[in-house]
This record gives C-alpha cells, sequence and structure tokens, in this order.
C-alpha cells in the first residue's frame, strides 16, 4: 500500500500541475437529450416507466394500460395497445406493480365513469392507440387517442405534471379524473374529490397495495371553465360537488371546437391539497405549456451533461444516456415545495432542513445506483442519506425498500446500511456519523427475519427462516460496513462484535462442493442438494440458486478466495459459472434472466461477479465477461434490458461499466476496472474539476486492458479509488484484441476490500 500511497500523492501533485487549466467545466452539450429513447426497457422485463417527468421528480405522469401480468409493474408494456388514461404516479422497472395514482382521461360521447374492464377493456372510456402515433422524449410524451380523435400530451416539473389535451369539435368533450384505479397491486381505499369552482378540483387518493397504507393529495386546474361536474362511485351516480368513496371518480364536460386545446395543471403532494396547489404555483404557474416542456428539457440536458461520452457509435450513445435516464428516475422527491414532507410514522414534518427522498430501491440500488450517485450526483447524497436516517427515528430501523411513506419490507439484509457507510466514508458532509451508527446497530439488533437467531447460533437456520443463505450473506455485508464506521468512531467493543459477524459468510461455504449451501439448525447442511434449483419466496435464495450466490462476498473477496484454497481453485469454479447450464425448476423466479450460464446479468446478487477475476489476478477475464454483457444484454431497442430496471441499478451497472469502473465492496469507495466501451467519457465533478476517462484504440476486437496511465504516471492497479476520481485528471486505458495476462497479476497490483482511512 506504501507504493500505492505514493503515486497518488504524486498523482495529485500533477493533476493540479498538469491539469489545472483543464479544469473549468467545459460547455454543457446542448442536445444530450436527442439521445434519450424512454422505450428502451417497456418490452420483455424491463419494466421501465414511460412518459413525463424530470430527473428524481415526484411526479412521473404517462400512459397507464390494464394490468395483464407481471411485465405491466410499471403500467405500461410496449406489447399493449389500449390506454386506460394517464397517472400521475408511477414504478420503474420494479418486480411489483403500485402508484399509478390519479387516472386522467379525455374522451367524448356519452359520459361513462369507468375505462372499462379486463373482461370488457374498451367498455368504457378506454381507447386503442399505435406507436407510430406515439411520441416519447426526455420530459415528454403524446399520443394520439384513437377511438376520440384526441391528441394528448404530457410533461412535467419535480411535483406538477401539465398535462394538454387537444379535442375535436364535440359538444361532450369530457376528462375523467378515476381516483378507483392503480396499478397491479394497487387497491383503493376511501378517497375524496371536491369540486372547488368550474376550473379547480382537489382531493385525495388513499390505497393499499405494496404500500400498504398511502394517501396522495392533488389538486387539479383546468385552462377551460368545465360547464358541466359529474361524481360517480363506481358507476352509480353521487350527488353535490364532493364526495368520500372507495371507486369515486369525476367526469368533467366541456363543449370543444375542433382542434381546440385544453390544459390541466395537477399538483399532488404527500401532505395536503393546500401544498398541492402551492406546488402548483411554485412550480407551473403560467399556461405555456411549450415553455414547461422546455425546461423539463433543460433539466435533463443538464443532468445528462454530468458524463459526457464520446463514441461514433450513435446507437451506443442511446443505449448510455438512456441509461443515465432510467438511474435518474428514482428515488424520487418526496417532499413539497416548502419543506414538508409526511414520514414512515405518518406525521407530518414541516420545512424540513433537507429534501425528502423516497423509492429507494436499495436491495438493487446500493450495489451500483448509489455508488454512481457519489459520482454523477454528489449535491444530493446527503439528502437521501439523512431521508434513510430520518426514517429510521420514525420506524426505528433503516429502510428496506421505503415507498410514499411506506416501508415495504420488500427483499432482504440491511441494504441500506452500505449506502449511509459508503456516503459517510466518502466525506458527504451534513450527515450525522453517531446516529448513523445508532441507526445501523438499531436495525440490525432486531429479532425478526432471521436475525435473532443469528445473534444467538451465529448463523440461520434453514428449517426456521426461509432464504436463509441470502439473508445471511446480505447481513455480513451489511455488518462489514457497520463495523468500519463503529471502528472510525473510535468504538472498537461495537467493531469487535460487527467484524466478527461479517465473517459468517463462511459458515455457508462447504469446501467440498464448492458452493454457499443452506445450514440446519444441527449445524450441518441441508440435504438433499441441487445447486440449480431456486425455489421463489420460500427456499434457500432469494431470486436465486447456489451457483449465483456462492460469490455474494463483495466485502471481503480474498476471503472467498481463502475458501476455495487458491486462485486458481477460484477462477476455474468461477469459469463454470458462466458455462455451466442446468434446470432452476419450475418455481424459478423470472427475475433470473439475461444468462451467460448460471450467471444471472438480469438480477443484482450477481452484479459484481464479473469484476471478481481481477481479485484473482486474471484481469482480462473481467474485462471479456463485461463486454460481452454490455454488447449482447444492453441495446438501444425496446426489449433492449435484460432485466427489471430496478429503480436505476440495471442502468447504473451499464453506466459505470462503459466507463471502464465498477465498485465491488459497495462501502470501500474502490473502482475495479473492467473494459471500458467509449473513446472518452468525462465525469463533471464539484469545484470546477473534471476526471477524464480515454480508452486508446479500443473497438469491438479490443476489449482488453494493455496498460493504463493516471495523470501519466503508470497504474499497474487494476482499480481506481473514489478520491483519485473526485481530484479530478485523466485516466488513460490502452487497449487490444488479445489479453494482457500480467496486467494485474501481482498480487499488490490487485483490487482490496479493506477501507482506506
Amino acid at each position: 500500500m506504501n507504493r500505492l500511497i505514493y503515486k497518488v500523492s504524486i498523482a495529485v501533485f500533477l493533476t493540479t500541475l498538469i491539469f489545472g487549466c483543464c479544469n473549468k467545466q467545459s460547455e454543457q452539450p446542448s442536445s444530450l437529450v436527442q439521445y434519450v429513447d424512454p422505450y428502451i426497457g417497456t418490452d420483455y422485463h424491463g419494466h421501465v416507466f414511460l412518459g413525463a417527468h424530470v430527473p428524481f421528480g415526484m411526479v412521473q405522469t404517462g400512459p397507464t394500460n390494464y394490468t395483464w401480468g407481471w411485465d405491466w409493474c410499471s403500467g405500461y408494456h410496449y406489447s399493449d395497445s389500449i390506454l386506460t388514461g394517464f397517472s400521475q404516479t408511477h414504478l420503474s422497472g420494479t418486480g411489483i406493480g403500485d402508484l399509478g395514482d390519479i387516472l386522467i382521461t379525455p374522451f367524448t360521447g356519452e359520459v361513462k365513469s369507468t375505462p372499462g374492464s379486463q373482461k370488457n377493456p374498451l367498455g368504457g372510456y378506454a381507447s386503442l392507440y399505435k406507436h407510430d402515433k406515439e411520441k416519447a422524449e426526455a420530459g415528454y410524451y403524446s399520443v394520439e387517442l384513437l377511438r376520440y380523435n384526441i391528441l394528448a400530451e404530457l410533461t412535467a416539473t419535480e411535483r406538477t405534471a401539465f398535462h394538454k389535451y387537444t379535442f375535436p369539435e364535440n359538444e361532450q368533450s369530457h376528462i375523467a379524473i378515476n381516483l378507483a384505479r392503480g396499478i397491479g397491486w394497487d387497491r383503493p381505499g376511501q378517497s375524496s374529490i371536491t369540486v372547488v369552482n368550474d376550473t379547480t378540483i382537489i382531493g385525495y387518493r388513499k390505497s393499499n397495495g405494496w404500500a400498504k397504507d398511502q394517501i396522495l393529495f392533488f389538486a387539479v386546474q383546468s385552462s377551460k371553465p368545465f360547464s358541466q361536474t359529474q361524481l360517480f362511485d363506481g358507476k352509480r351516480t353521487v350527488e353535490g360537488t364532493s364526495a368520500i368513496k372507495d371507486s369515486i371518480t369525476a367526469v368533467l364536460t366541456f363543449q370543444t371546437k375542433a382542434n381546440e386545446e385544453v390544459l390541466l395543471k395537477v399538483g399532488v403532494s404527500p401532505v395536503s391539497t393546500e401544498n398541492a396547489l402551492n406546488n402548483i404555483e411554485k412550480e407551473n404557474e403560467g399556461w405555456n405549456f411549450n415553455n414547461v416542456v422546455a425546461q423539463a428539457k433543460d433539466k435533463w440536458n443538464k443532468e445528462l451533461s454530468k458524463i459526457v461520452v464520446e463514441s461514433a457509435d450513435e446507437a451506443q450513445l442511446r443505449t448510455f444516456y438512456t441509461a443515465v435516464y432510467h438511474a435518474y428516475t428514482a428515488p424520487v422527491l418526496f417532499n413539497d415545495a416548502n419543506g414538508d414532507y409526511r414520514g414512515t410514522d405518518k406525521e407530518v414534518y414541516k420545512n424540513a432542513e433537507f429534501n425528502n427522498y423516497t423509492v429507494f430501491s436499495l436491495w438493487d440500488t446500493y450495489r451500483a445506483a448509489q455508488p454512481l450517485y457519489t459520482l454523477s450526483q454528489p449535491e444530493r447524497v446527503s439528502d437521501m442519506i439523512n431521508s434513510m436516517l430520518a426514517i429510521y427515528q420514525q420506524q426505528g430501523k433503516l429502510p428496506i425498500w421505503p415507498l410514499h411513506g411506506n416501508e415495504t419490507d420488500c427483499m432482504v439484509g440491511f441494504p441500506a446500511i452500505p449506502v449511509v457507510a459508503d456516503a459517510i466514508f466518502k466525506g458527504f458532509p451534513g450527515i450525522d456519523k453517531s446516529l448513523a451508527l445508532e441507526a445501523m446497530q438499531a436495525s440490525s439488533m432486531r429479532d425478526d427475519y432471521g436475525v435473532k437467531h443469528l445473534k444467538e447460533k451465529g448463523f440461520i437456520p434453514a428449517e426456521l427462516e426461509k432464504e436463509s443463505v441470502s439473508k445471511a450473506l446480505e447481513y455480513a455485508i451489511a455488518d462489514w460496513c457497520t463495523a468500519q464506521l463503529a471502528t472510525s468512531l473510535n468504538e472498537s467493543e461495537v467493531a469487535d462484535y460487527y467484524n466478527t459477524r461479517a465473517q459468517a459468510y463462511q459458515k455457508y461455504f462447504d469446501k467440498e462442493k464448492q458452493f454457499m449451501r443452506a445450514i440446519m439448525e444441527d449445524g450441518n447442511f441441508r440435504t438433499p442438494f441441487n445447486p440449480f434449483e431456486s425455489t421463489h419466496e420460500w427456499g434457500d435464495y432469494t431470486e436465486g440458486n447456489a451457483w449465483q450466490y456462492t460469490w455474494l462476498v463483495p466485502h471481503d473477496v480474498k476471503g472467498l478466495i481463502n475458501l476455495f484454497g487458491s486462485d486458481e481453485a477460484f477462477t476455474a469454479k468461477l469459469d463454470s459459472l458462466f458455462i455451466v447450464e442446468g434446470d432452476m425448476g419450475h418455481m424459478a423466479s423470472p427475475d433470473i434472466s439475461g444468462l451467460i450460464g448460471m450467471y444471472a446479468q438480469g438480477n443484482e446478487p450477481g452484479h459484481h461477479i464479473p469484476y471478481l477475476y481481477s481479485y484473482a489476478g486474471q484481469q482480462w477475464k473481467t474485462a471479456k465477461l463485461v463486454r460481452r454483457i454490455m454488447d449482447e444484454m444492453f441495446t438501444d431497442q425496446p426489449d433492449g434490458i435484460c432485466g427489471n430496471e430496478d429503480c436505476g441499478q440495471m442502468s447504473a451497472w451499464y453506466i459505470l461499466s462503459s466507463m471502464g469502473l465498477y465498485q465491488v465492496n459497495p462501502a470501500n469507495g474502490v473502482f475495479v476496472f473492467g473494459s471500458p466501451l467509449f473513446d472518452k467519457a468525462t465525469i463533471t465533478l464539484p469545484d470546477n474539476k473534471s476526471f477524464t476517462i480515454k480508452a486508446v484504440n479500443q473497438s469491438k476486437e479490443n476489449v482488453y486492458i494493455q496498460k493504463a496511465t493516471l495523470n501519466r504516471i503508470e497504474l499497474n492497479e487494476t482499480f481506481i479509488t473514489y478520491k483519485e476520481i473526485m481530484n479530478g485528471g485523466e485516466l488513460i486505458f490502452e487497449m487490444g484484441n488479445t489479453p494482457n495476462m500480467e496486467y494485474g497479476k501481482n498480487t499488490e497490483d490487485r483490487p482490496y476490500s479493506q477501507l482506506i482511512r
């Protein structure tokens, strides 16, 4: 390590000397939004949101189909042709359907109170549509509703949606505001609509689904007064101008001329209708639709421009910038323009000192999306962490999968712990370290989800807890992070305890069969054993099997190699992972997709695996595999994502990997080299700095790193640290078509799992 520290010191000096004149931020590109194709990932199992939104915005307004199955989790699938309307909130890339709040649909003719049903899809006001009459761009969406000859256009601010409907000439033009419909698992509860006047509707929607006790307040303002308003409870008429019902819908009626535009502004709030109206006033005061579209595109261009890549291949540019677009779709703001938000304890917190965020798919995103944000969204990181710490104070544990003021407890482990630790170790300001350690301890010392057994026995008996192997391995990762934070705060007893727990993964390793296996209460491995079998939701592994989970030790890869006995044994088994094929069984999760042998790129627990070769001195194998995955499993087509997007993680893997980097250990700030895909990538950094990565002679054939230099100093290591990146400068890879098997072979040049203090 002394040699590395010496190199870093020299590199910092030379960065200032050589690159100081280049530290000014380059002129922001004006048209990176042209490379965003929101259709990517709307087919196959991508489950991405399609519609209009701004980066990390609470409002994600877009088309909603009926839910025909798992692939409609976001509310829309490319294979469909019927729209029920336009919802104001969606999830992007998850495996569970929820939200779809406040379904708004324009139509003409006879008044109808529902879109129809799955048995009779066009029995209400739903409409057919075609992709050639549909347009999706960053910050903008439009579609022609073929049944009514209505052009619908959408854009958004952070907390408001803006709809523009161009109607035909008709005395019976309508807009339905439906609180009864959601997406997938969502079920409506006692919701409210009040007609304030002939241009304003307010209310709230309650629902019970994945988010078990959700409430969202809203306000709708119309540019054209409506001549009539009718309220319905399902198909039954409700008298008056206000109602609270489970299936409440308001239908607004207008007389329209040919090509007359009716605009709606929709504000949402987790707190109140007053705040929803205030959000409209603060973010979307006028009625200039095109201006709001332009502002949304400017916001997207600003965020896209934080990483500028160069390539002659426009398909690669579309794939990359759409990945960035997807990665910045979540998490989302969950406070109002005045700072108010609703906590997981259902209390309202007024004028918070930080921007509150929700929709953290942490089991997925702690692996790559959150590390990506520390590079490209540093101004948001502290707010994200403080959102998690606030959730701890409200519910007594750090979030697992928080959704609109609800804890879903979805997936396994303590996935917020690596995220909080990583931000602290990287030096982000405004985070209470003592509170963070308290939160980590409280979260990891509960008695649920097998932790009681872990505390008492040092392992989780398989007959007493489902998914015991996955849970234990995930707990070990988080426990390592807790130990590191405790050490940094001079809490030696706490550090010792968690360091011991972080090594619990070793008990699950069967040295004879070379797999991580379930342990029974008597201390023996469960038999019979089939490393291919995957039993979704009640087996020993979460969305996976023994082949896939044997490698989940990113916090101690050297320790895992030692369990195999040698580098050679480790890499031989790793080679087999990408070759072997077998029947995972009829109960296997559909999330296990994007297969190369038994490696599953389409699911997150394995995302670090291709980079493990570098820890055993075979960086060239990492390069070969990473480039193959990028070329084969990420494209610019609607089916161009090989598995659930999962709120940015799948795309974040691609973004980092395409720049030649990946943070294997989620909290030690070490980025392992892979195979850079672009000739040049420049990351804009704080303090008027930038970090540039060049790949000389890279091509489809030249996937192997021959040598590397950091700020003109040869870099023998096959990794770079977060601190080195944030210092700014230039990393140059020289690429070739044959492996340089000596690159990174020496032990001192390999990535490590320790934390540099």
